[in-house]
């Protein structure tokens, strides 16, 4: 039977949801002092940091946040401004409308079903507000850092910040 935990486990997704939560609770922290458009990209290794911010700013939250995390913060790891939330908000609608669509016999028919595909596609999408959040919390991010640590903060160009953990 399929076991989620096994998956999520596995050394290269596991090495990637911690530095996800690291990067968002980097993010949630660098916010209260710059307002200013920020984003991350997580792997295995660390993060990169996108936005216009000091990188001593980027070495102070990484390790504050990573401090936070491992003092069981946990609500530092969903950030609203994840990916996670916008594959949530456009491909639940997108389904939920797509399913009255797949099997009309004709173009008749389809625009037929397109009032209840439009009504689908709203209740996909207020389905996916809370969906977003729960898929960061369960499955995107792991808030147990185990003994990671923070190797280098590296200033990569104007904008762009590389965290490395281990």
């Amino acid at each position: 039977m399929y076991n989620r935990r096994m998956i999520l486990d596995l050394p290269l997704i596991l090495e990637t949801r911690r530095n996800h939560a690291l990067e968002h609770a980097t993010l949630h922290l660098l916010a209260r002092k710059y307002h200013t458009p920020m984003a991350g990209h997580s792997n295995p290794t660390g993060f990169f940091l996108l936005g216009d911010v000091t990188t001593e700013d980027v070495n102070e939250a990484a390790t504050e946040a990573m401090a936070r995390l491992n003092a069981g913060e946990s609500g530092l790891a969903v950030h609203p401004g994840c990916g996670t939330n916008l594959v949530a908000a456009t491909l639940l609608p997108a389904t939920f409308a797509w399913m009255p669509l797949r099997r009309a016999r004709s173009t008749f028919w389809r625009i037929g079903l397109v009032p209840f595909a439009i009504v689908l596609a709203l209740f996909g999408y207020f389905l996916s507000k809370p969906l977003g959040p729960w898929l960061q919390k369960y499955i995107t991010t792991e808030t147990d850092l185990g003994g990671m640590q923070i190797v280098d903060v590296r200033f990569i160009r104007k904008g762009v910040h590389r965290i490395v953990t281990k």
